[in-house]
């Protein structure tokens, strides 16, 4: 080898040394930083003439396991959404506290019924009396404040998608930024691995906040879709908008239909101008968007559900009184008169009748309703699975209402109005194909001496509650952070017994009544709540009620943190896995840097020897 092939032999080894230097150093100073993978200098050799005359740095390795990667993407957004779930699974746990605990709302429930139950023994004494007020206040109140805390952890969710959306913008642009500089770049050298140290970084966020799936060019830039199908970044980069609408209430609810819709959305913009709502098309099944989204739109609204039939069930155990027609015939027709005078919206006109033909018995419940926005009404509005749900606008008075009922039944039932606020509920007479089974008509009572032992003991507000159906939703939607205890029973207690101006202080019907009614009475509960199902609703009492909300949401609660830490197991060990060859490791470092010195120190010495070799040969000549 000559002098000058060892000159440049040497110069192409300091030079690739030096590159392994720079890296090394590179990798050292960026042991924290997130995203960062440790790179190493890939080298080739050069030959000539068949031998091996020099080395070159051919580009700058990754040492990441792509399918690792790929795998702690998609447990990543799995993990980040089971644990957004968790928190706030645990927060609504802290708002149902403990069932054992004073303040949970079963404990001030049964501190309402102990105290009267011992009005009931002593009717006539006014602290008795008192007690029984202060106790229905604090279930009023502790109905109200959950109410409270639940809308309160729903604007917590409008505003956790409203960052996620504003994260998720900035690493589509990001993406898009570094596809344009991937594509332009045709190097190999430490830019373009911190490129795509940038590139995959991106992608990880992304990944915590939705589920994503991506391809990959020659040119390693990469094309980002939604799991639904909907492209985010290409050359590039798609808009995420998101429009939260301030106050949540209990009657906030999203839908796909812009009108209606009184919550957040996410649509995507793409780059010509093209809209398309990610939430009516399913995009988000996993990472934190789903879990703001779940909470917010499903979870939350249920528990919710849940204290409104609370509140709901309280309120019309006090309060409705349901009564059976009085039997009646019309020449070959039978049925039953039902007195409708203070009927109120909501409060409802039940039949049964048997098909002759079929030997099988139909229900239908009518339903007063004074705001004809709110028609018709869905099944779905009474608990009981086997009725058939039809709204009767009385804003035209009853005349117009019995109109409607008959143009419901063809012929089947027949109704009509023989004097007064008499319903008269008949059967087809001659033709034979149904038979009247029973017809009953339940009433809201709104006077605290009405002459019975139903009294309005809650109020919504300062009306009487009925589940009346109007506008977007009925009057149950959100009742329990309006309930009340009525004002006028505050004003008089003796109203706690006296429900006529006869009642002596000592009577024991109303406090019985009332004690009964919210201990033993059975109700049938809405499937909305999450407790029974549509099919085969939960049935008993309200106490039983509470007790099947409160265990199903610690189930539900146990199940997300259990869940939680499952997917945490899996992230962690494949973090650990990926991080066995991905992340920098400072021995291993600084082993690379003893030996780069040493090629280096070779290198430095072959010039050194030939500089020596040099300069014999001029003191020669």
């Amino acid at each position: 080898m000559s002098l000058t092939q060892a000159l440049g032999t040497a110069s192409a080894g300091l030079k690739t040394s030096q590159s392994g230097l720079s890296l090394v150093a590179a990798n050292v100073a960026n042991a924290q930083t997130p995203g960062y993978t440790r790179k190493t200098v890939e080298t080739a050799t050069i030959a000539a003439g068949g031998d091996l005359v020099s080395v070159r740095t051919a580009g700058v390795n990754r040492l990441v396991d792509q399918y690792i990667q790929r795998q702690l993407r998609t447990e990543s957004s799995g993990g980040s959404y089971t644990e957004l779930r968790a928190q706030f699974y645990d927060r609504l746990q802290s708002i149902y506290a403990d069932p054992n605990s004073s303040t949970s709302l079963e404990s001030v429930y049964n501190d309402f019924t102990t105290s009267l139950q011992a009005l009931t023994t002593n009717p006539s004494d006014y602290s008795t009396r008192a007690n029984v007020l202060s106790s229905a206040q604090a279930v009023a109140q502790q109905l109200n404040n959950m109410t409270a805390d639940i809308q309160s952890l729903r604007e917590n969710a409008e505003q956790g998608l409203s960052e996620c959306v504003s994260n998720a913008n900035s690493c589509l642009k990001g993406l898009a930024q570094i596809n344009s500089q991937l594509t332009s770049s045709h190097t190999d050298d430490a830019s373009r691995a911190v490129l795509l140290d940038q590139r995959d970084y991106y992608l990880d966020q992304l990944s915590n906040l939705m589920d994503i799936r991506f391809t990959e060019d020659a040119n390693d830039s990469v094309a980002v879709f939604t799991s639904s199908g909907i492209q985010l970044v290409g050359a590039q980069a798609s808009t995420l908008n998101f429009d939260p609408q301030g106050t949540i209430t209990a009657g906030s609810q999203w839908s796909a239909d812009p009108s209606k819709r009184q919550v957040g959305t996410i649509t995507a913009t793409n780059s010509s101008g093209g809209t398309i709502d990610l939430i009516s098309t399913r995009s988000f099944k996993s990472g934190k968007i789903a879990a703001y989204l779940e909470m917010r739109d499903t979870v939350l609204p249920q528990a919710q559900n849940q204290l409104d039939e609370v509140a709901a069930a309280i309120s019309r155990a006090l309060s409705d009184t349901t009564t059976a027609g009085t039997a009646v015939t019309s020449g070959a027709q039978s049925g039953f008169d039902l007195d409708l005078s203070g009927l109120l919206a909501g409060n409802t006109m039940k039949v049964s009748w048997k098909d002759t033909l079929t030997g099988e018995t139909h229900t239908a419940t009518l339903v007063r309703v004074d705001d004809p926005s709110a028609l018709p009404l869905s099944n779905d509005l009474t608990a009981d699975p086997n009725d058939r749900v039809i709204g009767i606008d009385f804003s035209n008075g009853l005349a117009s209402a019995i109109s409607q009922m008959n143009a419901a039944f063809t012929g089947q039932v027949q109704f009509s109005n023989p004097s007064g606020t008499t319903l008269r509920v008949l059967d087809d007479g001659a033709a034979s194909t149904s038979d009247l089974v029973a017809a009953t008509v339940t009433k809201t009572a709104t006077s605290l001496s009405g002459g019975t032992a139903a009294l309005p003991f809650f109020l919504d507000g300062s009306q009487s509650y009925s589940g009346a159906p109007a506008g977007s939703y009925p009057q149950s939607v959100g009742y329990a952070g309006r309930i009340t205890v009525n004002p006028a029973l505050l004003a008089d207690v003796s109203k706690l017994v006296a429900y006529d101006t006869t009642t002596s202080s000592g009577d024991q019907t109303r406090p019985n009544f009332l004690y009964d009614k919210l201990t033993t009475a059975t109700q049938t509960y809405s499937a909305k709540t999450g407790v029974g199902s549509t099919g085969t609703p939960f049935t008993g009492s309200i106490t039983a009620f509470l007790r099947q909300a409160m265990a199903q949401q610690g189930e539900s609660a146990s199940g997300a943190s259990k869940l939680a830490e499952g997917q945490k197991m899996v992230v962690d060990a494949l973090q650990q896995r990926l991080d066995e060859g991905a992340a920098v490791n400072i021995d291993e470092e600084m082993t690379t840097l003893l030996t780069l010195q040493t090629a280096y120190g070779a290198n430095a010495r072959v010039f050194s020897v030939v500089n020596e070799m040099l300069k014999t040969l001029l003191q020669m000549m």
